[in-house]
């Protein structure tokens, strides 16, 4: 009697986490699109405001639903976490935007999706080793990367170096929200530091950039897109997914949305790759893989612990 229901949650689980990683995915084509209508920085305050102001009602229908939640946690490591989280996401989202001008939808989401191996990287200055399957996916992973944006024998083009960058960044943020959320609720940190983002990327839209509302209101549907169906739906299905879904699987289903960027790209931007981008990609997504499977497998606790961090982290846009 108890097997079925508890079965139906697992394969609904599953769809939610496949539905973020395909909206997580998709983002990337509305990344690019934001570009022909306003700056980066204009994109990434509205993105952030958005976002902040869409996690609003979930905030609250989740406050009705556990009425003693709210009580566990210490309003100070909330805004201190949100504040340094949102530093942090403030510099991956403006390197990352920044590159959609350029780089292709497919390969910045490739790319970008490194960050998941960069994540244990940096847990050996927090003092963790390396398993040595995490060593061979780096190996892997940076010769699928020579594969899939060198244009000469070592020569790279500037943007794909700078979204290399940002998966750091979005890596250092995982770490970050995975110290935090642990000492604050999960939605009211991701509202706080989204708000703490979009105030620091204001200034620079007004510097850096001429946003007119006539652009905003002509590219309301990708500003939209990463502003409610990123941030608020997609945070959303991962939160519920997780609830039946073991950590390493989870991320697994999550880390495909480097391969729906490269569909989206394809289908709706028109993009292409070459055989070799091609190959490039496989590669990628095979050390992404073999990082998540191993890590079980050679039972790293605190590494795993570190890895599969994603589970706490709103969609990488």
């Amino acid at each position: 009697m108890n097997k079925t229901p508890s079965k139906n949650l697992f394969i609904l689980c599953n769809l939610s986490l496949l539905a973020a990683a395909l909206i997580s995915g998709l983002s990337f084509v509305a990344q690019k699109l934001g570009m022909t209508y306003v700056g980066p920085f204009t994109f990434n305050t509205l993105r952030c405001f958005i976002g902040s102001l869409s996690l609003i009602p979930l905030i609250f229908l989740f406050n009705m639903m556990n009425p003693e939640a709210p009580q566990k946690y210490s309003d100070k490591d909330l805004i201190k976490g949100g504040i340094f989280a949102g530093f942090v996401l403030f510099i991956a989202f403006s390197i990352n935007q920044y590159c959609m001008i350029y780089a292709q939808a497919g390969k910045a989401g490739f790319i970008t999706s490194l960050y998941i191996l960069f994540v244990p990287v940096i847990a050996v200055f927090l003092k963790h080793k390396l398993g040595t399957n995490v060593k061979i996916s780096i190996a892997a992973a940076l010769f699928g990367m020579y594969l899939l944006c060198a244009k000469g024998a070592m020569s790279f083009d500037m943007w794909d170096i700078f979204l290399l960058l940002s998966a750091f960044f979005f890596a250092l943020h995982i770490v970050v929200v995975s110290h935090y959320s642990k000492k604050a609720n999960a939605l009211k940190l991701s509202g706080v530091q989204f708000l703490t983002a979009g105030i620091l990327s204001l200034p620079f839209m007004f510097i850096f950039e001429e946003p007119s509302l006539s652009a905003i209101i002509s590219g309301y549907k990708p500003i939209l897109f990463i502003g409610v169906v990123v941030t608020g739906v997609a945070y959303t299905l991962q939160i519920f997914g997780h609830k039946a879904t073991h950590p390493v699987l989870a991320t697994l289903i999550l880390s495909s949305e480097a391969v729906f960027a490269v569909i989206g790209g394809m289908l709706i931007l028109h993009e292409t790759l070459t055989m070799r981008e091609i190959t490039g990609c496989v590669i990628m997504a095979a050390a992404i893989i073999l990082s998540q499977i191993q890590i079980k497998r050679f039972n790293t606790n605190n590494i795993k612990e570190i890895s599969n961090e994603k589970t706490n982290k709103e969609p990488i846009l």
